[in-house]
C-alpha cells in the first residue's frame, strides 16, 4: 500500500496533473488532503487503474478526503503561457480552492512554481508513492476524461472519447483530414513537419 504521508505533523495536500501531453484540451489538476490515518490498498497511480477503477476511486475519494478541489487550464490558456506554467497555474487553482488549508504540498514531479505560501516538496513519481498525490492524479484525470467524453459529442472525427485527446494515430490521421479545433493546442505540434504548415 501507498505512504498515508511524508510529514506526521503537518497537514498535507497531494497534488497532481493530467493532459500534459495531449494535442487537445485542457490540463487538469487536482489537490487532495486525506485523512493522516487513511489506508486504501486499492488506490495507486491513475495510470496503474483501468478506468473503472479509476471512476470507483473518484467517488471514494470524494467521500474519504477532509477536502479536494480539481481546477484546470484551457487550450488557449496554455497556448498564452507554455503547458509547463498552465500545469503550474491550474495546481495552484486547485490548491487555493481547498476548504481547509495545507501546511506542506506534496507535487508529483521534479518541478513545481507556486503563487502562495506554502512550502511544498516535489517527488518524482510521487502517484505512485504516496496516498494523497495517487488520490490527486486519479481525480484530475477522471475530471479530464469526462470533459474529453463531453467534447467529444461535438467533434466525433478525432475520438477523444477513447484517445482522450493524446497524439494517437487515429487522432493525428483525423488533424490531417479534417483540420484543427478550436479545442486544439495551436501551440503544440499537431502534425510532423512538413505537413504542420498546412493545417491553419
Amino acid at each position: 500500500m501507498l505512504q498515508s504521508f511524508l510529514h506526521p505533523d503537518l497537514i498535507e495536500a497531494g497534488c497532481d496533473e493530467a493532459g500534459r501531453g495531449c494535442l487537445a484540451g485542457p490540463v487538469y489538476a487536482a489537490a487532495v488532503i486525506l485523512p493522516k490515518d487513511y489506508q486504501n490498498e486499492i488506490l495507486n497511480d491513475s495510470k496503474q487503474l483501468s478506468e473503472k477503477n479509476r471512476n470507483e476511486l473518484r467517488h471514494i475519494i470524494e467521500k474519504d478526503a477532509l477536502t479536494f478541489s480539481v481546477a484546470f487550464c484551457t487550450p488557449k490558456r496554455i497556448d498564452k503561457i507554455n503547458i509547463l506554467n498552465a500545469s503550474f497555474e491550474a495546481m495552484n487553482k486547485a490548491v487555493n480552492n481547498l476548504k481547509l488549508k495545507p501546511e506542506m504540498l506534496l507535487i508529483d514531479g521534479n518541478r513545481f512554481k507556486t503563487t502562495g505560501d506554502i512550502p511544498y516538496e516535489c517527488i518524482i513519481k510521487g502517484d505512485g508513492k504516496f496516498l494523497s498525490i495517487a488520490a490527486a492524479s486519479i481525480l484530475a484525470k477522471t475530471y479530464r476524461d469526462e470533459y474529453m467524453e463531453k467534447i467529444a459529442l461535438e467533434f466525433p472525427d478525432y475520438a477523444w472519447s477513447s484517445n482522450k485527446g493524446y497524439p494517437t494515430k487515429a487522432h493525428r490521421n483525423a488533424i490531417q483530414l479534417h483540420g484543427a479545433t478550436k479545442y486544439h493546442r495551436q501551440s503544440f505540434r499537431l502534425l510532423p513537419d512538413p505537413v504542420q504548415g498546412k493545417l491553419f
